[in-house]
C-alpha cells in the first residue's frame, strides 16, 4: 500500500527518538499501534457490512425475479435464493409460534 523502505523507517525512527526522547517513545509506539489496529478493525467491519448489504440486495432482486415468474420454472440460482429466504422466514417465525 505505502512504498516505504527500510531506510525511510530508520529515518522516521531516529527522528521520533530525537523528538520524543527514549522515555516517551515506547508509549507513542504503543499508541500508534493501537490506533492502526482500531482503524483496521473499523475498515474490516465496514467491509463486512457492505458485503452483507450486497448479499441482501442480491436476494431482494432474486425475490423480485421469482415473484415476476410467479415462483414457477425458476432457475437454480433463483430457487436457491427463494429457499434461503423461506428458511430465514421460518427461523424468524419459529420462536413466536404457539404450539397448541
Amino acid at each position: 500500500m505505502f512504498d516505504i523502505g527500510f531506510l525511510e523507517l530508520m529515518v522516521v525512527g531516529v527522528l521520533a527518538l530525537l523528538v520524543l526522547g527514549p522515555e516517551r517513545l515506547p508509549g507513542a509506539i504503543r499508541s500508534t499501534v493501537n490506533t492502526v489496529r482500531s482503524i483496521r478493525n473499523m475498515a474490516s467491519g465496514f467491509r463486512q457490512e457492505v458485503e452483507q448489504q450486497f448479499k441482501e440486495h442480491e436476494l431482494h432482486e432474486n425475490l423480485k425475479k421469482a415473484e415476476q415468474l410467479q415462483l414457477k420454472n425458476l432457475s437454480p440460482e433463483l430457487q436457491r435464493s427463494v429457499d434461503e429466504l423461506k428458511d430465514a422466514a421460518a427461523s424468524v417465525q419459529q420462536p413466536y409460534r404457539k404450539d397448541k
